[in-house]
């Protein structure tokens, strides 16, 4: 049988009934236009994946099934799947609802529920057994649901659920076995640095190990505040891609096809053995006459391309369904501040390659705004702060200035030396304080630091924008960021990224730029500096020498939170990467001051990891105690540990 195959990305939104719906409603009129046959939607499409404790409230099943009953007539010549949750029997699961020309078949039930990270789907849903098949009753007549085959035509057709194709008992092992040819697999995959290389291998092995066509769905964007799906989805026969969705795609639906011709593909011989249930049905018949066009592969993107792309696709997203209409930025000149400006002109640069100027204006800012040029739109959607005090210099201040000209942001300068001054003076005649540097050090820089904060809240307000957070993920391990200073904002977008690979980023976008974009020379300026919170008079302050070189900062935190290594476990990790031949100075006893200071300032400082702003999950080991790592607030801090580091190192 020569079929017509489609794989679609959608970008959903949790409980956004109407949008979800239209967005599969035009995914489906473009399939029947081209004459697809079957479909792959991706998992939850419904109800959309982020829903979390929504899963909970009463009503969600029936309201996904009254959009699926109305999807149905969408559905002509087409055999698709719709994910949505379902209640059976007073448990709810994660079901994948297959519709053949208009009718409904059944509902295959999730066996295996992805429970780990960034995922607790055994909260909502229950897995299923494997080879049990139970009854659904909708509108007076039953379906079958749970563990089931359909036969559509002369093709017998299984359906994978994301996790489910990543363990070792798959269901694709029995449905294989049982002549399955054609299998569907829709998912709600999250972004992870390197991960798309792992997916794409999955799908392109099990074809060849089950002998079928293999269809992959996934999300794309950013769907529910945190994470971001790049939308790859994939056609698969014979050990090849023969159609790929494009990544990190600003549309939201995506439909990829390809024909294939699903007689060549060579079964295993075996057993007819399939413990669930065998569903038939039939699709009519379309006579092709077209091949699958040539298929061009997509390179693997470096990971400052990643990066880029995932980061600035979530920011997007994150504005156009907030219904702010813009970000404000603490600009101060540095790393981190800087890099956060330019992932959101970039976000523009990308979302300009797929709109007009007024598509964009519209998306972004409603339709009453009218803008004559896409440098009115940057300054509209992106202002940067400086905010200056007696600790700030002429570098940092000329650096924020030319980088925001460059960007085309809207550039304001604030001088705030009389209100930090105020702030002293205040609480010096109250409490009989006066400030001296050399016992009140961290108060008098968190004071400066704090009070940039009110300013930016107020400039956000006014504009009805989001003030972005600028700490980076390595200052999160070792609580180096003023809370309600440079953490204040709505949301943290780098706060996934550590800040080695962050200054690698700042030069490859100063000289390279992601692909197809522009470089940003003026970073150059910012590239040129020490990181320094300059919040202590002199101007000698530096971030690596209050806390360690960002480079052994961030092995440690892998050696000890990703590995799960104690102290004297990390110090002899260390000595044996021989970072003395990076560095004379990192001698073994330095390396060991270095390994006890973090494990102290990361077991002192979890509150603050707490109070972060929302951030984008970028990789599979980050901090995020809400998503991914969760640490006492109050603990022993490690001090038995760390006591026998000492009695080691001598």
């Amino acid at each position: 049988m020569i079929a017509k195959l489609g794989t679609a990305s959608l970008n959903q939104t949790p409980l956004d009934w109407k949008g979800n719906q239209e967005r599969i409603r035009s995914v489906l009129k473009d399939a029947v236009d081209l004459k697809v046959q079957f479909l792959c939607l991706p998992e939850l499409c419904i109800s959309g994946y982020g829903v979390e404790d929504g899963f909970f409230f009463p009503g969600i099943e029936s309201k996904s099934m009254e959009v699926l009953l109305e999807l149905l007539p969408e559905t002509k010549g087409l055999a698709v799947t719709f994910g949505m949750p379902l209640r059976v029997d007073e448990k709810l699961y994660n079901a994948v609802a297959l519709v053949v020309d208009g009718v409904l078949q059944g509902f295959v039930l999730k066996q295996f529920l992805a429970n780990y990270g960034l995922h607790y789907e055994t909260r909502w849903f229950t897995p299923w057994p494997a080879g049990k098949v139970g009854e659904y009753v909708v509108g007076g007549k039953t379906y079958p649901v749970g563990d089931l085959l359909f036969e559509v035509g002369s093709v017998r057709v299984g359906i994978e659920i994301c996790h489910d194709a990543w363990v070792d008992e798959r269901p694709l092992i029995r449905q294989g076995k049982a002549g399955v040819g054609l299998v569907l697999n829709p998912s709600a995959s999250h972004f992870a640095f390197s991960k798309y290389a792992f997916v794409r291998d999955l799908v392109c092995k099990s074809t060849t190990k089950f002998a079928c066509t293999y269809l992959y769905s996934n999300l794309v964007g950013n769907e529910a505040g945190r994470i971001v799906y790049d939308g790859a989805g994939f056609i698969a026969t014979q050990g090849e891609i023969v159609s790929e969705s494009k990544r990190f795609s600003y549309l939201q639906t995506n439909l990829q096809t390809a024909v294939v011709d699903l007689s060549e593909i060579v079964r295993p011989a075996g057993s007819d053995e399939f413990s669930g249930k065998i569903i038939a049905s039939s699709l009519p018949d379309i006579a092709f006459s077209e091949k699958a066009s040539a298929f061009k592969e997509q390179s693997l993107l470096s990971k400052e391309e990643e990066f880029t792309q995932a980061v600035c696709l979530g920011l997007f997203d994150y504005l156009r369904k907030s219904g702010a209409k813009g970000y404000v930025v603490s600009l101060s000149g540095g790393a981190d501040s800087s890099s956060t400006a330019v992932l959101i002109a970039y976000m523009l640069d990308y979302a300009l390659q797929v709109y007009t100027l007024e598509e964009l204006v519209e998306i972004l800012l409603g339709p009453d705004e009218k803008l004559k040029s896409v440098s009115q739109l940057r300054k509209k959607i992106l202002t940067c702060v400086y905010q200056a005090t007696t600790s700030s210099s002429k570098r940092t201040r000329d650096a924020a200035s030319v980088v925001a000209e460059e960007i085309e942001a809207r550039f304001v300068l604030l001088e705030l030396d009389e209100i930090v001054e105020a702030y002293k003076s205040v609480v010096g005649e109250a409490i009989s304080w006066t400030p001296d540097w050399t016992t009140d050090d961290i108060a008098l820089q968190n004071i400066q630091a704090r009070t940039r904060g009110p300013s930016a809240w107020l400039i956000a307000n006014l504009s009805n924008s989001i003030l972005l957070a600028t700490s980076n993920r390595s200052e999160a391990a070792v609580g180096y960021a003023t809370m309600d200073g440079d953490t204040c904002g709505g949301l943290s977008p780098i706060s996934g990224i550590d800040k080695a690979f962050l200054r690698r980023w700042l030069v490859w976008a100063e000289k390279d730029g992601p692909s197809g974009l522009r470089p940003v020379p003026s970073l150059s300026k910012v590239n040129s500096q020490e990181p320094t919170a300059e919040l202590r008079p002199g101007g000698e302050q530096t971030d690596e020498a209050d806390l360690m070189p960002y480079e052994v900062l961030d092995m440690i935190e892998r050696l000890s939170i990703r590995d799960r290594l104690v102290p004297l476990q990390v110090f002899n990790a260390l000595k044996e990467k021989k970072l003395q031949k990076v560095n004379k100075s990192w001698t073994p006893k330095q390396l060991a001051i270095w390994v006890e200071r973090f494990f102290v300032l990361w077991s002192r400082n979890q509150w603050k990891r707490e109070r972060y702003a929302p951030g984008f999950h970028l990789d599979d080991e980050n901090l995020d105690p809400k998503t991914w790592c969760r640490f006492p607030i109050l603990s022993g801090g490690f001090e038995k540990e760390i006591e026998e580091l000492r009695s080691s190192v001598g």
